[in-house]
């Protein structure tokens, strides 16, 4: 478990550190990407091998019906997720839809995992999500939606999405995680 939360506390500490220390991040300039980029992907392998080895009592276990609600908040969550990136008219009406995917994802998750390993890392990442939104809003409280999205851009995000959600069922089945029950 000491893995899973050290890897917690390395993504937060590595995004929350451009808010947090505006100055000595804008110090580091364009040179402090490189170890801000290392230190997230550091996290998220510690993420992933902290809760593949951790253990915990489970609370709760997965039902049809959490299975089910988990389903539709993850297909929302890759749609946000697509729409931000293709700033699609859902991204100019939000102004956080990356951190909103994350947080549906999150909730997703604990949804269907009630162990204390998923209360760690999904509700850890949840607290993330909630913690980056408030610090962010209070550094810039000031947002100009993005510009407004042709057609295209609205078809192909939800194409996009479609197709990473498959993808993302593949990869839970491939790993032993039934997606649909």
């Amino acid at each position: 478990m000491s893995l899973l939360i050290l890897g917690l506390l390395t993504w937060t500490s590595a995004h929350l550190f451009k808010r947090v220390l505006a100055g000595p991040r804008a110090a580091l300039g364009d040179k402090g990407r490189g170890p801000i980029s290392l230190g997230i992907l550091v996290g998220l392998a510690l993420m992933v091998i902290g809760y593949r080895m951790a253990d915990g009592a489970v609370i709760w276990g997965r039902s049809p019906a959490m299975v089910g609600l988990n389903n539709i908040l993850m297909v929302l969550s890759v749609y946000l997720f697509a729409a931000a990136g293709a700033k699609t008219a859902l991204a100019r009406r939000m102004r956080h839809p990356m951190l909103a995917a994350v947080k549906a994802w999150a909730v997703a998750h604990l949804l269907v995992n009630g162990d204390v390993p998923s209360f760690v890392l999904f509700g850890g990442l949840l607290a993330w999500a909630v913690i980056e939104v408030i610090v962010i809003n209070r550094a810039e409280p000031d947002w100009t939606p993005p510009p407004v999205a042709n057609k295209a851009k609205e078809i192909r995000a939800a194409v996009i999405a479609a197709v990473i959600f498959v993808v993302i069922v593949g990869i839970h089945y491939a790993l032993g995680y039934p997606t649909f029950g």
